[in-house]
């Protein structure tokens, strides 16, 4: 038996790779599918089924693209949004062996209507299951997000309530395999390690804490989660299948650039210092490590697309970041911006300000300034800058007309990442004077302490 784990930065995506006997089963491949390959390979055995835990809304899917080249039957939970075109629906209590392993479904439905978990049997060593792939239903430290189906709320919240019993009457002693680590944007209570049982998760986890039925619909409800735009061509794609990914964008010169024109979105995937520094001008920064979070917020599936990158490694991994999330339209890459000053081209850059400064102007309010806070509303809820207005840095784009662009503006996050982000925002949306906090709520917080 062998059993391994393939996680995909940024997104905090886990898919698996599991089999005996000469077979194996890919659990919730993403679409670069080599990698299932290879592990199939060195372990000597054949890709025979692909299990979809659940219907994507944070990536796209490689299920399809996996199946084409390695002949497999592709799995998912049944009540799907449309037809999965290349997939056949599996039902509950349905059955794959592979060697000594046997792989059951069960229907948890809370998180999508189509969601299910797949216990995990080794007729060698006994009866009880040794583990479960449990999808977005249940992470660790934290279940899965009930919010797809708003006007179906309540019900759908204990719909996942009841599919958590039915994972935990698995048994203690089962080693659970979720589908999404802490990052990802499908949890947000999830824990910083990627290993836990089931009878951990029932001591420890805080939505496995709350005692009856009633108090969980009434608590999931009531949570906060952001729906980034994306999410809507996951979904159609994840129904239809896709093409393969192409992450290797060509390296581009500065008149390819020109010539390119204002039709092709420049986006910055070099860190924020970078961007801050000197950038070129109506340019979008979206740090290559930040692109599976906010891309998808920032950009449009449609819009032709030229990466500024540190070098062509840097900009083939943004490329790819970008893939899984279905935005394939990357016309090439400039390494760097030396190339473009010393053509003698226009460059901008954006101020970093510290604490003090920003204490300062709080002490001095004008009408003139204002503090934009770019945090998540659970972040700002727990502790909140009363000075500051808040709009998330995903919404900002669409919340522009709301704002004064004749204003200076300093913008604040947890650390100043997510600032840069929307400073390059709101720089393309014709605000001239904006700076970008460095340290943000984090160096605030230090600030006081030490105080």
């Amino acid at each position: 038996m062998f059993l391994e784990k393939i996680k995909s930065p940024g997104l905090a995506h886990l898919s698996y790779v599991i089999g005996a006997g000469g077979q194996a089963a890919v659990i919730d491949p993403r679409r670069d599918i080599e990698v299932y390959e290879e592990i199939a390979a060195a372990n000597n055995a054949r890709i025979s089924c692909i299990f979809e835990t659940h219907r994507n809304e944070d990536l796209v899917s490689g299920a399809g693209l996996l199946a084409e080249r390695t002949g497999a039957t592709v799995y998912h939970g049944p009540n799907a949004a449309g037809e999965v075109r290349y997939a056949e629906t599996a039902r509950d209590g349905q059955e794959v062996q592979l060697g000594d392993l046997r792989l059951k479904v069960l229907e948890t439905p809370g998180h999508t209507d189509d969601s299910i978990s797949i216990a995990v049997y080794d007729n060698a060593s006994g009866k009880e299951a040794v583990a479960v792939f449990t999808g977005d239903a249940l992470f660790i430290g934290d279940v899965g997000r009930t919010d797809f189906y708003p006007e179906r709320a309540e019900e759908v919240a204990g719909l996942l309530y009841d599919s958590l019993q039915r994972i935990l009457a698995l048994g203690d002693q089962a080693i659970m395999l979720p589908a999404h680590g802490a990052g990802s944007v499908c949890g947000s209570g999830m824990a910083d390690r990627e290993f836990s049982t089931l009878g951990h998760e029932r001591l420890n986890n805080p939505r496995l804490q709350i005692t009856g039925r009633d108090e969980f619909i009434k608590v999931k409800v009531a949570e906060h989660h952001y729906q980034p735009p994306y999410f809507r061509l996951m979904e159609a794609l994840n129904l239809s299948g896709t093409d393969p990914m192409d992450p290797n964008p060509a390296a581009l010169g500065v008149e390819d650039i020109k010539s390119l024109g204002e039709q092709v979105l420049r986006v910055d995937v070099r860190s924020a210092e970078a961007y801050a520094s000197a950038h070129l001008p109506d340019s979008l920064c979206v740090p290559e490590e930040m692109i599976p979070a906010f891309a998808g917020w920032l950009i449009k599936p449609e819009q032709r697309l030229v990466l500024i990158a540190e070098n062509a490694e840097h900009a083939w991994q943004a490329a790819r970041h970008l893939g899984r999330i279905g935005f394939d339209r990357v016309e090439g890459y400039l390494a760097g911006i030396m190339d473009w000053v010393t053509a003698g081209e226009p460059f901008a850059s954006v101020d970093f300000v510290d604490t003090a400064t920003v204490e300062q102007r709080l002490n001095k309010p004008s009408v003139d300034w204002q503090l934009l806070d770019v945090r998540g509303l659970e972040e700002v809820e727990t502790q909140r800058m009363p000075e500051a207005i808040h709009v998330y840095v995903g919404e900002l784009p669409d919340k522009l007309k709301e704002l004064d662009s004749n204003k200076a503006w300093t913008v604040m996050c947890g650390s100043g990442q997510r600032a840069a982000i929307a400073a390059s925002v709101l720089e393309r949306g014709g605000y001239n004077n904006v700076d970008v906090y460095l340290g943000s709520m984090t160096a605030w917080q230090q600030q006081k302490h030490a105080a």
